[in-house]
């Protein structure tokens, strides 16, 4: 996680910059201290100002009281928004700023979600708080929590493959890259317990992935195969060994994961975020299409399984939120094949 901190004058400026995007739909305000929130993660820039000079005393002579932070966790830590204000609030606490006035902004307008932060550097009787190894502090306070909540340190921040993130397209030439980048990436980021999890999740990026078991000279090997699809899901060119991509897209590695992800699934209650979505969403409609749409609006893709004579049997829900891949029927019956 990377934490920056800039001071500057404009109170007004740090507030606007951050509420017009918010408001914008790039984001939205995760908490607040002292400072107004109808909990809608809107901001209203104008009371938020409000409560920012209620606080500072009229004659004020400090020059530079605003203080702006943003903390940049590594693409590869996906984190719930409860996760993200309790980061920020620990940061404020160990920083000294606990008490003061402040607002906690996720900005999502880049690929990486990241938190800015707006607060002062004055208490409410015009003295300045203590700044002395403010970055310092600040540094070991960023190692702290990155070894609390198991975060990338800062020093791998730049480790991050190019985009890769995309429908790998086969017209687009190399392809064996496209697909080596993006499964990497996709193991990296998301959370998935079965491989028919993992091929939910690959299919969104025009990917499929099949077991390969054998026995050669009398010792059986497990292996998996990466195929590229078209948007209707058949198989186009030449499959793929998980050898070409390193260990970690390899079926050793992935058996590993579905463990590792049942683990942080259950620990972090990660399907709670997504079943309370889904189930908001279900209540206001039935059209299967509305109700696809209205989730990716959500951040929540759905890959629906059909029987040969049409009928849906089964929901798979990969929630780009907590990076978590769900099948339905692991969020309760009523979600097993009723989209």
């Amino acid at each position: 996680m990377v934490a920056k901190i800039s001071v500057g004058s404009s109170l007004y400026g740090a507030i606007a910059y951050n509420g017009e995007k918010i408001n914008e739909a790039q984001g939205r305000l995760l908490t607040t201290n002292r400072i107004y929130n109808d909990g809608s993660g809107t901001v209203d820039i104008g009371k938020a100002m409000e409560g920012f000079l209620t606080f500072l005393p009229p004659q004020m002579k400090i020059e530079k009281p605003v203080v702006h932070i943003s903390l940049n966790p590594h693409p590869e830590d996906v984190l719930t928004d409860i996760e993200l204000q309790n980061i920020a609030r620990e940061y404020l606490e160990k920083l000294g700023f606990g008490n003061q006035p402040y607002l906690v902004f996720k900005h999502e307008d880049i690929d990486r979600h990241h938190l800015h932060i707006v607060t002062v550097n004055v208490d409410e009787n015009g003295k300045r708080l203590n700044r002395d190894f403010l970055y310092r502090r600040s540094d070991r306070i960023r190692r702290e929590l990155e070894q609390k909540y198991g975060l990338h340190p800062a020093e791998r921040k730049n480790q991050r493959l190019d985009n890769p993130l995309r429908k790998v397209a086969a017209s687009a030439g190399d392809v064996k890259k496209q697909v080596g980048n993006t499964v990497k990436a996709l193991n990296g980021q998301y959370r998935f317990q079965t491989m028919g999890e993992y091929r939910a999740l690959l299919s969104l990026y025009n990917m499929t992935v099949e077991e390969a078991r054998g026995n050669v000279r009398g010792r059986e090997y497990h292996g998996l195969v990466y195929s590229v699809t078209d948007d209707k899901g058949n198989k186009v060119g030449n499959p793929f060994k998980s050898s070409l991509f390193g260990k970690s897209a390899g079926y050793e590695a992935v058996q590993k994961k579905f463990v590792r992800s049942k683990s942080e699934i259950k620990d972090r209650k990660l399907a709670d975020m997504t079943k309370r979505t889904v189930l908001s969403v279900l209540q206001g409609t039935y059209d299967k299409d509305k109700f696809v749409s209205q989730l990716k609006e959500k951040g929540i893709d759905t890959v629906l399984r059909y029987t040969e004579e049409g009928r849906i049997y089964g929901a798979t829900f990969i929630d780009h939120r907590t990076g978590s891949v769900l099948n339905g029927s692991r969020m309760g019956k009523e979600l097993s094949a009723n989209a």
